[in-house]
């Protein structure tokens, strides 16, 4: 995905959300660093790999939270889907547990 094409108005909040992560990652990017220079070679693999991934999983869940955030700042542009029409009592009754 990292080639994908963009249109322009997709590549303008692409660059609002490198901006935004950019500045929110400062912390995380901080820990990963000191963890790696804490450890001698023979130690990167094994536990360090593990606490380095959960750092990284921790930086990408708060990307995807600052973009749906800044999603919803904006509102959606997606056209409103219709609701589905629920079915009529008649036809629930039969999916009812029987005891």
């Amino acid at each position: 995905m990292a080639g994908a094409k963009l249109t322009s108005e997709q590549e303008a909040e692409a660059g609002r959300l490198a901006a935004a992560i950019r500045k929110a990652s400062e912390v995380e990017i901080e820990q990963m660093a000191r963890l790696l220079a804490s450890k001698r070679d023979s130690q990167l693999l094994g536990q360090t790999e593990f606490e380095l991934r959960d750092l990284v999983h921790g930086l990408g869940a708060k990307a995807l939270e600052i973009a749906l955030e800044e999603r919803k700042k904006r509102g959606t542009k997606a056209p409103v889907s219709a609701a589905r029409v629920a079915k009529s009592r008649r036809d629930l009754k039969s999916t009812e547990c029987v005891r």
